[in-house]
């Protein structure tokens, strides 16, 4: 009796890797999900509280503003895009209707995109808004928080 080839022992163990990544990294996505849905001191958690923002504010969206939403989450990767679009719309809408405003303008949309993106993504985000020209100026004070 011969024992297995080297080259399929390898190749199994390779696979077990593989597995053992692409489920930890699903894991992790799963947990940062399950995170959002747990309620917070008030009771609502993180996603309640951004389809709240989302349909009070909807009937503010005017088509200006919805193609500037479009432009701002245009470099998150297609995948995560139309999550990333909700709860940057919820922020968006959130400050919106926090100042009393009747639309959504593009000042609210900058300062909302500013105020949705995580810290560690400032980097990134100051580098799209001056490639697009988008003036951050009055809301320089946020990134430094």
């Amino acid at each position: 009796m011969s024992a297995a080839p080297n080259w399929f022992m390898y190749f199994i163990v390779f696979w077990a890797v593989v597995m053992v990544i692409a489920m930890s990294i699903g894991g992790f996505f799963m947990f940062r999900k399950f995170l959002k849905v747990l309620p917070m001191r008030d009771g609502k958690s993180k996603l309640d509280w951004q389809n709240y923002w989302v349909e009070r504010s909807r009937s503010m969206w005017g088509d200006e503003a919805k193609r500037f939403l479009d432009e701002l989450v245009s470099p998150v990767p297609q995948a995560f895009r139309d999550i990333a679009k909700h709860s940057i719309a919820a922020k968006i809408g959130q400050v919106a209707i926090e100042q009393g405003a009747g639309t959504v303008t593009t000042e609210h949309c900058v300062e909302g995109y500013i105020r949705a993106t995580p810290k560690r993504d400032y980097r990134s985000l100051v580098h799209f808004l001056d490639k697009k020209g988008i003036d951050y100026a009055p809301y320089k004070h946020l990134l430094n928080k």
